[in-house]
């Protein structure tokens, strides 16, 4: 197998006397070419002429697994959790939608009784949190924001100004100058960006 290269629909790969079609491509007037945009592959199968396919980026489904730290919207909240939708695992960001909660005993590793969700969260706030527990299509996944690099890492105000932390557990509109609290994540230095 030779190293892969790029190609696009139409492109033309090689002549029949060089090589047999495989799958992703078409024959015309004793030539190969591409029906998909993708890598020409070409494979020596044991005939005498090697066989030639396009095939596209096989991209696995991205899934959050337990320990992985996720990226999320809060979608609401209430006395007793945070509703979330988990846009990215790690640096990469998700195809599908995902659901999350973020319980309230489960948003600081200390002094968890005296937790109130909307202290802690709002609607529309971008959090990172770790995956304690794998959802199911019924069920979300159980999200934690309860180490100090995990929690609120971008907040609007309700004048629509992006907040600015002060303190672990406040952030600051920079129009009004009006605290709003908020468990704030301390940003590790890799996940900002020059």
């Amino acid at each position: 197998m030779s190293p892969m290269k790029l190609c696009v629909p139409g492109d033309r790969l090689c002549s029949t006397d060089d090589c047999m079609p495989g799958t992703g491509v078409y024959l015309r007037h004793g030539y190969i070419y591409s029906s998909l945009a993708g890598y020409v592959l070409r494979k020596n199968e044991g005939e005498e002429l090697p066989v030639i396919s396009v095939v596209r980026e096989t991209e696995a489904q991205l899934l959050p697994d337990v320990g992985a730290i996720v990226t999320c919207k809060v979608t609401s909240i209430n006395p007793r959790f945070a509703k979330v939708h988990i846009l990215y695992v790690g640096s990469t960001p998700l195809k599908d939608r995902f659901r999350g909660t973020i319980r309230k005993e489960d948003v600081r590793a200390t002094e968890k009784d005296r937790v109130e969700t909307y202290k802690s969260f709002r609607p529309g706030d971008i959090v990172l949190a770790k995956v304690i527990s794998l959802g199911d299509v019924q069920s979300n996944y159980l999200l934690t924001t309860a180490e100090n690099e995990l929690g609120v890492v971008v907040a609007h105000s309700e004048a629509g100004a992006q907040m600015v932390p002060i303190s672990w557990c406040e952030m600051q509109c920079p129009r009004t100058h009006a605290k709003e609290f908020r468990k704030v994540a301390r940003v590790q230095p890799e996940y900002l960006q020059a």
